[in-house]
């Protein structure tokens, strides 16, 4: 099997990125989530921010985020991204967060003011946003999309068998493909993107029908990765796959109709995310 290295070498740039976000208190998932690309990604000069804190209301056993109860929302954050983004001099911006059910909206008022606060601040930025589900509520996608990111991702994570086994008992397979339908429905315009995590137990047909489904609520890209468990008291780990694994993977997805596709082992739903979208808008 082929041996995956991961090599992180603070550059000045790297140390740049962090003296950014650190002086504004702003929380990155490259940090939280223990992303992989961190070296890469802050040392081009890129990061993904994720607002509403570092405390997810829920609690699913693949991911290393922190539950319990999150802390008020800052009303200053929108701005604070903003400033973050135009002194990084992004024209890409991934924006994401935990989940927030004890909001009444989900969050879903404090994303579009961040959004309209970074396209404010930064004319002509994209904006890709990694949203949670909301439980399924039509307004607070409403909300989210009338404020005109380019980009709505919301991940499936893992196949429809393992759903109940791997995302907390507030998610759903088909309440996130819902999602995903309902934002193109509301604006055809918008690309959608979907992730999908490898070696938690499923099996090849399992992947396959789970591209099907994304592809028939019409995502645009998909990225394939694969599942690295944070802690003896995460889900295990089934399977590593190999580099020609993904390959093929991508074929098939390809083969299937997205615009774009990710798929690497250390891939990650925000990872070469203005490539990705560049090539689906071109495609």
């Amino acid at each position: 099997m082929e041996k995956i290295r991961l090599r992180v070498r603070p550059s000045r740039r790297h140390r740049d990125v962090a003296k950014i976000v650190s002086g504004l208190g702003i929380a990155t998932v490259c940090e939280e989530a223990l992303c992989p690309n961190i070296g890469e990604c802050w040392g081009s000069g890129t990061a993904t921010f994720m607002i509403m804190g570092d405390v997810c209301t829920r609690g699913c056993r693949f991911c290393y985020v922190k539950s319990g109860k999150p802390q008020p929302l800052d009303p200053g954050e929108p701005l604070k991204v903003a400033l973050a983004v135009k002194r990084m001099g992004l024209d890409y911006v991934t924006i994401t967060s935990v989940d927030r059910d004890d909001l009444p909206d989900g969050g879903a008022r404090h994303y579009a003011e961040t959004i309209r606060a970074v396209k404010r601040l930064n004319p002509g930025v994209v904006v890709e946003v990694l949203i949670p589900d909301f439980q399924g509520s039509r307004e607070s996608l409403r909300v989210v999309v009338e404020a005109g990111p380019e980009v709505v991702a919301h991940n499936l994570e893992t196949v429809k068998r393992l759903t109940p086994k791997v995302r907390d008992r507030r998610a759903g397979y088909e309440q996130s493909l819902k999602v995903l339908e309902t934002v193109k429905e509301m604006d055809p315009g918008i690309i959608t993107k979907s992730s999908i995590l490898l070696g938690m137990g499923e099996e090849p047909w399992e992947v396959v029908e789970a591209m099907r489904d994304l592809r028939g609520v019409g995502v645009d890209i998909l990225v394939l990765s694969q599942y690295l468990r944070p802690s003896p008291r995460h889900h295990p780990l089934a399977k590593m796959y190999t580099l020609v694994e993904f390959k093929s993977l991508e074929e098939k997805a390809r083969s299937l109709g997205f615009k774009a596709v990710i798929a690497h082992p250390l891939a990650r739903t925000s990872y070469k995310a203005k490539e990705a979208y560049m090539e689906a808008i071109q495609g």
